[in-house]
């Protein structure tokens, strides 16, 4: 398949640009294994749901990883932590009106950040004087909002940009199918029986980055640290046993699992992932997926088409378009169910 086949027409309305007054307020497009899709609301999830399915969330969290500042010499420079490698270093995007290179130094606040090295579109930056990096961004940080918001952050994106069971700090993007999700929705899962489980992925800002080729072979994902422990391969091996499903929170959700299991057998894995689904990937984990709404041409609208079938998606976003729903981090969402043909739709 080529690039224009995961392009479609989207308003610029129906970007959503704010949250929601509650979490579960939105709308939810059903697309079942068989049947035609159906129009709901995300309060109707657990009705789509059976005791003894297993949600698996991604427990990332967000980090306030925007940061402006100057450089020594004097020019604004905006700060992208992409990923912290150690106290006191972390890889960043820096956009300046020039570049700087290595022995740079850039000023956040009180804080003295040196250029150590560039690797491709990252610059390696190192705090001065035994600083580190969480407390920097705690102290002058910003919630990094996707560039289709098209706002300053505020006050209400420090809580709703964020998932209520976010744990452990390192993603740049909310894994933004699980912001729908509030106290009481978890604990009216769990009384119905739906099992919960968290992996971790720590979502990098190459989540929005576009595919710039037209043939797919030739696209090289960007790198992403995820975690799936022993006890969670564990729980998906005892649902799979006794017949329920692995339902996926979010693609991240999907990349984990699906990494972890890359040699045909879900296993404990910690690392580094570059997994790129799109249609004809054969999903050994994932039965059900809940997702946001996708940007035309994305890998993340490739995974979600490999999963339900490339046409009966693109169809699902034409229907939603046409319906005016919300689209992406603070949109509506998507409830896929995968099928064994997905591969040949």
């Amino acid at each position: 398949m080529q690039l224009p086949d995961f392009d479609y027409d989207l308003p610029g309305d129906l970007i959503a640009q704010h949250p929601r007054a509650r979490r579960g307020d939105g709308r939810l497009l059903h697309l079942p294994a068989g049947g035609e899709l159906a129009d709901r609301r995300f309060t109707e999830l657990p009705g789509l749901l059976r005791r003894g399915d297993l949600l698996v969330f991604n427990d990332t969290r967000v980090m306030p990883a925007r940061l402006h500042g100057h450089k020594i010499t004097g020019g604004q420079v905006e700060i992208l932590i992409e990923r912290v490698i150690g106290a006191d270093r972390a890889l960043a995007h820096v956009r300046a009106s020039k570049s700087p290179g290595p022995g740079g130094l850039l000023t956040i606040g009180e804080w003295l950040l040196r250029v150590i090295d560039r690797q491709d579109d990252l610059f390696l930056l190192q705090i001065e004087k035994g600083a580190d990096f969480h407390a920097l961004m705690a102290a002058h940080g910003h919630m990094p909002l996707p560039p289709y918001i098209r706002r300053a952050d505020a006050t209400e994106d420090e809580e709703r940009y964020q998932t209520v069971y976010a744990r452990r700090p390192g993603a740049v993007a909310a894994p933004t199918a699980g912001l729908h999700f509030d106290e009481a929705m978890l604990e009216r899962l769990e009384t119905m029986g739906v099992e919960i489980a968290c992996v971790t992925l720590h979502v990098g800002a190459g989540t929005f980055q576009p595919v710039r080729v037209e043939n797919l072979d030739e696209h090289a994902m960007h790198n992403e640290w995820l975690e799936v422990d022993d006890p969670v391969c564990e729980q998906v091996g005892r649902v799979r046993a006794r017949g329920g499903r692995v339902v996926a929170v979010g693609t991240t959700s999907v990349r984990s699992l699906e990494s972890a299991a890359a040699d045909g057998e879900l296993r404990p894995f910690r690392g580094d992932t570059r997994l790129f689904i799109r249609p004809g990937y054969r999903f050994r984990v994932v039965d059900v997926l809940l997702t946001n709404f996708h940007l035309p041409r994305s890998t993340l609208l490739m995974l979600v088409s490999a999963f339900a079938g490339h046409q009966r998606v693109m169809a699902a976003y034409r229907h939603a378009v046409a319906r005016r729903y919300c689209f992406f981090s603070y949109g509506d969402a998507m409830l896929l169910e995968h099928h064994d043909d997905a591969m040949e739709r």
